[in-house]
């Protein structure tokens, strides 16, 4: 099994940057792709980013292109997302999650595809 953590969040003021932190530990082989998803309240869960196992590919939404960017140190089995300018509607509970397939990233798009979640990680804007 696998365990993923999510750190960073917190409140900051419009045009402000976070970098959101999130760690795989346990069967951390099993992890292939990697994303964050964001879920404001009364609203469905979204993919912000994704990123391939090797990390050598990342994408982000449309409407986070230019601001956020993802990346991965797969020697800490770590996965990032830097967010800079910051806008209010950017305030949601963001999630990490992880799917095991070693290739490609349609998976770790998916809140259905997604075998792993973290806890989430509080991010407010105002």
């Amino acid at each position: 099994h696998v365990q993923l953590v999510e750190s960073g969040g917190g409140s900051v003021q419009t045009g402000g940057s976070l970098e959101l932190s999130c760690r795989a530990s346990g069967h951390t082989s099993e992890v292939g792709c990697m994303s964050w998803f964001r879920q404001a309240p009364e609203k469905e869960r979204e993919a912000v980013a994704v990123i391939t196992p090797g990390g050598s590919k990342g994408d982000v939404a449309n409407f986070v292109k230019g601001r956020f960017n993802i990346s991965r140190d797969n020697a800490k089995n770590t996965v990032y997302l830097q967010m800079d300018s910051l806008k209010p509607e950017d305030t949601a509970m963001y999630y990490c999650a992880a799917a095991d397939d070693p290739y490609g990233t349609a998976r770790c798009l998916s809140a259905r595809g997604a075998n792993y979640w973290g806890q989430g990680t509080q991010v407010t804007v105002s």
